[in-house]
């Protein structure tokens, strides 16, 4: 049996975690630049984790600034091959309330200006990676089970809408995004779940509703004071449910996307240049011959 790995991308709370054995800070260099923040790495039932506070500590990464691809090939360095992301969320739907969580199982794409930042490739080597079920359902399914362990109400399944940030929706797109069918509506998750389908890491996003972001008619719009509000409050519940899905990962068999890369390869590695070899490396160096 393989060795059992979990990296969580989130707020910088998170890996404040009773239990956590054998803590350390690791500052991480990659080929495409410096991640977030160190990450704290150490082992809980017998899985080697790592977390990464995504917007740096003390919040100081806006979304748009956020460096992903260096997030999540240091979560590849250090060898994780499970990966997390929690975050704040807006609901679109009455019955999903502040307080409430969404195991995604989709996305849809409303940013501008992350190109570079949503995929690995290009600059001498092309790749199209398969993206129908963006979220990797073996690991969905331990982060509700864990959810549910931990006393959350948790909604199973959901279509996230990444937008662009920084600021929040205006009225008539918040009402647009509701009449398309969206669940909830963020501004970070998709570009992690791109990159890691892209490095071969299994991902999931354990999203966390704060708000009804503008479309509501009787609360209140969406604003930092709210969220902040309900972030702490159930701060305590989202550390228990990191607990809980280090557990289930522990009991379970060994979650991996390894192989998922195997046919995404399109440039003839006869042209694929040895500065995209040295970046690609870690990431699918198997594949370039």
């Amino acid at each position: 049996m393989g060795e059992k790995t979990l990296g969580i991308i989130g707020g910088s709370g998170i890996y404040d975690l009773p239990g956590l054995e054998d803590r350390k800070e690791v500052a991480v260099e990659t080929p495409f630049g410096l991640p977030s923040d160190r990450l704290v790495t150490g082992t809980m039932f017998g899985v080697r984790m790592a977390f990464l506070p995504r917007h740096g500590k003390g919040h100081r990464l806006a979304p748009h600034e956020l460096p992903f691809r260096a997030n999540l090939h240091a979560m590849k360095q250090l060898g994780m091959a499970a990966v997390v992301g929690i975050s704040a969320v807006g609901s679109m739907r009455e019955d999903i309330r502040p307080g409430q969580l969404v195991l995604v199982d989709q996305f849809l794409d409303r940013t501008r200006g992350r190109t570079q930042q949503s995929t690995f490739f290009g600059d001498g080597c092309v790749a199209h990676a398969h993206f129908a079920d963006p979220v990797w359902e073996p690991l969905r399914q331990l982060a509700l089970a864990a959810a549910r362990r931990a006393g959350a109400v948790a909604h199973d399944g959901g279509t996230y809408l990444c937008m662009e940030g920084p600021l929040f929706s205006t009225r008539a797109e918040s009402r647009l995004y509701r009449s398309w069918g969206v669940d909830v509506i963020g501004m970070t998750n998709l570009q992690e779940a791109k990159l890691a389908r892209e490095a071969e890491i299994a991902y999931a996003t354990v999203a966390l509703v704060t708000d009804y972001d503008c479309w509501h008619e009787v609360e209140g719009d969406v604003d930092v004071a709210a969220v902040l509000a309900v972030l702490r409050q159930n701060a305590d519940l989202a550390r228990q449910v990191v607990v809980e899905l280090a557990r289930g990962v522990a009991d379970s068999e060994p979650v991996s996307a390894a192989g998922c890369m195997e046919h995404a390869l399109i440039t003839h590695k006869d042209a694929i240049s040895a500065d995209a070899r040295r970046r690609l490396a870690l990431l699918i160096g198997r594949y370039l011959g």
